[in-house]
């Protein structure tokens, strides 16, 4: 996903909806938010599952430090006590161990995944323990590049198209699927407006 992608997106949303182009002119496009294909990206996601952008962000930057590089089996090499000093729950341990298992099997092949389907990438991801829709539609987005993915459980998405559509309550996914139905194929690309609206507003 490049600059010109967003741009050329949002660009045409505009043209099609009054809100969007009122919230671009408000904030401006997002950046691209493209991440590495693979198990680092997946541990990144469970990782980062209810807890803060900045302690996720210091738990993978120990982890980094503990493997060099961080690979599946590197990871399967820190015991119990090592992924603690990191910063895993025991629930993380054993999401990320399992995937980490998963993939030196052949069970589950991230390289495989951008020759398949939304609906093929959705299923394969959310089968592992741990990955669940949402986790796939971060995936999905930021990793394969998948244009129209619509991440609509999000709650900081919900929050913008709230704002950004006068809502009187935050929609559930019914709603925000229904809203969203008018920017096909570029839903993706109109979350992320919504999560960097939902960002700059918060400042």
């Amino acid at each position: 996903m490049t600059p010109e992608t967003i741009a050329t997106a949002l660009s045409e949303l505009a043209a099609r909806d009054a809100d969007i182009a009122r919230a671009v002119e408000a904030v401006g496009y997002p950046e691209p938010r493209n991440r590495e294909q693979g198990f680092g990206t997946f541990l990144n996601i469970i990782i980062g599952q209810q807890v803060s952008v900045h302690a996720a962000a210091a738990i993978r930057g120990r982890l980094v430090e503990a493997t060099q590089p961080l690979t599946p089996d590197s990871f399967l090499a820190l015991d119990d006590d090592a992924l603690r000093v990191v910063g895993l729950s025991r629930r993380k341990m054993e999401y990320s161990r399992l995937l980490a298992e998963d993939i030196l099997s052949g069970a589950f092949s991230p390289d495989k995944l951008p020759e398949l389907d939304d609906d093929q990438v959705m299923a394969e991801i959310i089968a592992r323990k741990g990955l669940g829709r949402w986790s796939a539609e971060v995936y999905m987005l930021f990793a394969l590049g998948r244009t129209d993915v619509w991440p609509a459980d999000d709650l900081a998405v919900q929050v913008a198209v709230q704002r950004i559509k006068g809502l009187d309550e935050r929609p559930n996914r019914a709603t925000m699927d229904e809203i969203a139905e008018a920017w096909r194929p570029w839903r993706g690309i109109a979350a992320l407006l919504f999560w960097h609206h939902y960002n700059t507003a918060a400042l």
